[in-house]
């Protein structure tokens, strides 16, 4: 026999067997009643009857019976040590594979149903892409999901089944807990989170739960919605996917490190802690938990239940509380948004990163949209009150200086004098059509050089393929484009100089119209100022 007592809205989300608390009269007498109903209409086939008990008095009421094989079948051949499906194809073929069978269970064996569903919104159906599907070894699993499984819009909302056996109820539970606590899904919200609490729960541990037991337990959901998604945001982590440049994959990770790095450090965050970027106008999240949270970059008009909420602090939030980030106020163009533990997302390549030129990294590869949910971590150590210094903040402004070291591509190879000292005397204009693959600017003309580049191409700027830098000047024609961190790796285009470490930060903070000259410095120089 089994317990399916564990059910929403009459769909079984929990079986099990044997059925905790049964009285052996009771069990034997539940048997003896269903085999004499199925001899009466000679039935040979797997099948299921099914009945209400009363728990209280032990009295029991036919339900119905279901002619096939059932949806928790596994936890019966678990503990009986038969394979049903085997028996099934064999019946049909004329034998009687279970005609000296006499039911003994082995231990104990608990099956929970995983559904592409949103606890936290009534269960409603969920869809997209799965990004991460990870099952631990140890469980026996049925499912049709992989990384890259799309679930769509037209389907049955189940995306697997986990089964585990233990020595008794109590070995079982914990196996169960175990495996539950291993399992990684992303992409879209499920009930994994639920029925991790519900494995939890006293009322289920003591094997007291009834038909009813779900309707009166309120999920709490480590989650954040995504009312509305901003221009662009996106997952980001640092120091983003390195090791793959070779290959071309791009590091990605925050345009402005310093403002990410900051934001995580007001709460204590780990250094690879995952924040959300936000570019130009920022979105409007509700929190489903108690956290803590820190805003850093540049200045947005963020309200938290409407109320202002100061950047460069940590702030705590309540659940069910929601934070409007509007636009960008004064100069800048990116503010990064910190919770306490990160924000979850899969490793891709060993980074969180969002790459959406590659479609992977972050949230499903790509930036937010309405009706997201994000995930929160968890961190003892992020408290409310912590504040950066006035004097330690960066100013943003619409004239910026930056540091570079100048070259590989230089005079007079490849520019004249006269490019090199324009290219350090000009108020270069940040052009409309910028992005994290890289910042076009706007401004004068070189002569160059040469007049085209001989076996590289047309134009003076080409050369053969060349490796690439992140903040690297490259003129792509006569248009000079700041390489950024979803940059290519390499091209077909000269660099005369390079964007130093310490002021890296800067090229993600300027917006269209903003004015860039460069200061070239030293190695020494470019060493002091990081």
């Amino acid at each position: 026999e089994r317990d399916c007592s564990v059910q929403r809205r009459n769909q079984k989300v929990i079986e099990e067997t044997p059925a905790p608390h049964l009285l052996d009269a009771v069990r034997q007498a539940l048997c003896d009643t269903a085999l004499r109903l199925m001899r009466s209409v000679n039935y040979r086939n797997a099948g299921t009857v099914e009945y209400v008990l009363d728990a209280d008095t032990g009295a029991f009421y036919f339900l119905e019976v279901n002619t096939r094989l059932q949806v928790e079948h596994g936890v019966s051949e678990e503990v009986g040590g038969v394979d049903l499906v085997a028996w099934m194809v064999r019946q049909a073929a004329g034998e009687s594979p279970g005609a000296d069978y006499v039911h003994a269970p082995r231990g104990h064996s608990i099956q929970v149903r995983l559904y592409a569903e949103d606890p936290a919104k009534d269960f409603q159906p969920a869809t997209g892409l799965l990004t991460e599907v990870v099952f631990p070894p140890e469980a026996r699993v049925e499912t049709w999901i992989e990384p890259g499984s799309e679930v769509g819009a037209f389907y049955d909302p189940m995306l697997a089944k986990l089964i585990v056996r233990g020595a008794d109820r109590a070995d079982a539970l914990a196996r169960l807990q175990a495996a539950l606590a291993a399992t990684r899904l992303y992409g879209f919200e499920t009930n994994l989170g639920y029925l991790r609490q519900v494995a939890a729960d006293a009322t289920f541990v003591q094997g007291r739960q009834t038909t009813r037991y779900l309707t009166g337990l309120a999920y709490h959901a480590r989650t954040v919605d995504v009312l509305e998604p901003g221009v662009q945001t996106s997952l980001q982590d640092w120091p983003g996917r390195l090791g793959y440049w070779d290959v071309g994959v791009p590091p990605s990770g925050p345009m402005d490190a310093l403002a990410h790095r900051a934001a995580n450090r007001l709460l204590h965050n780990p250094a690879d802690a995952v924040t959300l970027e936000i570019t130009l106008a920022g979105p409007t999240l509700r929190f489903n938990a108690d956290t803590v949270i820190a805003l850093a970059g540049a200045e947005l008009d963020a309200r938290l239940d409407g109320e202002p909420l100061a950047a460069w602090r940590s702030h705590a939030v309540r659940a069910g509380q929601v934070l409007k980030l509007g636009a960008v106020r004064g100069g800048g163009c990116r503010a990064y948004l910190a919770v306490a533990g990160g924000f979850d997302a899969p490793p891709y390549l060993g980074s969180r990163a969002t790459f959406t030129l590659g479609q992977f990294g972050g949230h499903a590869g790509r930036t937010l949209r309405a009706s997201d949910v994000l995930h929160m971590g968890r961190n003892p150590q992020s408290t409310a009150g912590a504040e950066v210094a006035a004097q330690a903040r960066p100013a943003y402004a619409a004239q910026w200086e930056i540091a570079v070291r100048y070259g590989p591509h230089g005079a007079p190879d490849f520019f004249t004098d006269d490019d090199v000292a324009m290219l350090f005397a000009t108020n270069w204009e940040v052009h409309y059509n910028s992005n994290r693959t890289g910042v076009r600017l706007i401004g004068p003309k070189p002569q160059w050089a040469r007049s085209d580049g001989g076996e590289a191409g047309l134009h003076p700027s080409n050369i053969h393929d060349n490796a690439y830098a992140v903040g690297s000047i490259d003129f792509t024609g006569d248009m000079p484009i700041l390489l950024g961190p979803d940059g290519p790796s390499l091209g077909g285009f000269v660099c005369p100089g390079v964007i130093v470490a310490a002021d890296l930060w800067k090229m993600g903070q300027l917006r269209p119209g903003n004015t860039v000259r460069f200061v070239p410095v030293s190695l020494d120089e470019a060493a002091r100022l990081e």
